[in-house]
């Protein structure tokens, strides 16, 4: 069982950053693959990112390829999206996400355990 709390999201302008973050409870994140999701008003969820076991592969959706990156500190439970010129359009609620599951995670059924989501909103 897993438990994932977000925070960090928030109002920023476009071209400008912003950090989210989840705290994992449990002993065994590290066996964990993470992802990232968001939803925007009236879309349905779906897959920003996502990082393995040890951190040594990530994965992004083609439209924050570049931009965004996702990294996790096993020491610390916790993984973390780094977001870096930010448009209007990446405004959402954004998802953590767990699995037990190894290989490339990009599904929302692949996933087992969710955050209650943080909200990211971009201005123009």
């Amino acid at each position: 069982q897993v438990q994932l709390v977000e925070s960090g999201g928030g109002l920023v302008q476009a071209g400008g950053s912003l950090r989210v973050s989840c705290a994992a409870s449990g002993r065994t994140f590290s066996s964990y693959v993470m992802g990232w999701f968001r939803q925007a008003p009236g879309k349905e969820r779906a897959f920003v990112a996502a990082i393995n076991w040890g951190g040594t592969s990530t994965w992004y959706a083609d439209s924050v390829k570049g931009r965004f990156t996702i990294s996790r500190d096993n020491a610390k439970n916790t993984v973390s999206l780094q977001m870096n010129s930010l448009k209007p359009e990446d405004t959402a609620v954004y998802y953590c996400a767990a699995t037990p599951r190894g290989g490339v995670r990009d599904r929302i059924y692949d996933y087992d355990y969710w955050g209650q989501g943080t909200q990211v909103t971009v201005s123009s």
